[in-house]
């Protein structure tokens, strides 16, 4: 849901981008390193915030696989250390009164 709302706000965003290219019909002269063009202000502005877009969201993609793995590969840790847990009560309460014997006789 929150990836949703998240969504739509960025495409208000980017209407908002177009719509104020709209009202402003200027050419931009922009200079590349080998070439030189003249575009409508309104197309630069969305092109730009697109291509900001899909940056953001390429890495936020990267960050989010990668915390999916490490939360999978600790959770698989833990199922492996519970499995290594005593299985019974009463492993668990000898364990529990050694430890109290332990520090009443301390």
């Amino acid at each position: 849901m929150k990836s949703f709302i998240a969504t739509i706000f960025v495409a208000l965003f980017f209407v908002l981008a177009l719509l104020f290219g709209a009202r402003n019909e200027q050419l931009v002269t922009i200079s590349y390193f080998v070439a030189q063009g003249e575009y409508r202000l309104p197309v630069v502005l969305g092109v730009v915030f697109l291509v900001g877009f899909l940056v953001s969201w390429i890495f936020a993609v990267y960050h989010i696989a990668k915390m999916k793995l490490v939360l999978r590969q600790a959770n698989k840790k833990i199922a492996q250390l519970e499995a290594k847990l005593p299985t019974s009560n009463l492993d668990v309460v000898t364990v529990e009164d050694q430890v109290k014997s332990k520090e009443l006789n301390a």
